[in-house]
């Protein structure tokens, strides 16, 4: 069963959110980790967002994981090995508070495309509010579209996305690199 896709304003408490979400990371397993990072609409300031803390986290290797389920498990994430058909160089996790997930946890080789991707991707919209105004404006166009298959709207976003991290890619390249 699919879930709603639900998108708020902008909330300035995400920020603090993902802050304190870090710290907790760090103590429970940053011994593993390499870098923790805020991605995802929720980490560009002004971006209408589904409310869900994105959160990636850097490890040498992914094999490291098994080593930190059970302590983010004890956090009150979840693993889903199922994720990793769609993106095998991921782990990923997600916390659920009642129905609705409120963090998600991806868990990445340190400087791999993902990594880089997504970081790249996060730092051009954060550079270029037109941009990421364009984004919002298409994400609430593809949320009334398709309020009841999360799927259908992770999909129909994907052609914005390639779009922008191409030109973020040819922002990096001209010196302008990510944060």
């Amino acid at each position: 069963m699919s879930r709603r896709v639900i998108l708020v304003d902008y909330d300035p408490q995400w920020p603090a959110a993902y802050a304190a979400e870090r710290q907790r990371l760090l103590e429970a397993i940053g011994l593993w980790l390499l870098a923790v990072e805020h991605i995802g609409s929720t980490a560009v300031p002004g971006l209408a967002a589904k409310p869900t803390i994105d959160i990636m986290v850097a490890v040498r290797h992914l094999s490291h994981a098994v080593h930190c389920r059970e302590p983010l498990r004890a956090l009150g994430y979840e693993y889903v090995p199922e994720a990793e058909r769609f993106i095998p160089e991921r782990r990923y996790f997600r916390k659920v508070h009642g129905e609705k997930d409120t963090h998600h946890l991806h868990m990445v080789v340190y400087d791999s495309s993902f990594w880089r991707r997504h970081l790249l991707f996060r730092d051009y919209l954060r550079a270029h509010p037109a941009t990421a105004q364009e984004y919002a404006l298409l994400k609430q166009e593809l949320a009334a579209r398709f309020a009841n298959d999360v799927a259908a709207y992770t999909e129909a976003k994907t052609a914005f996305i390639r779009r922008v991290e191409s030109e973020a890619a040819r922002w990096s390249a001209s010196g302008r690199l990510p944060e």
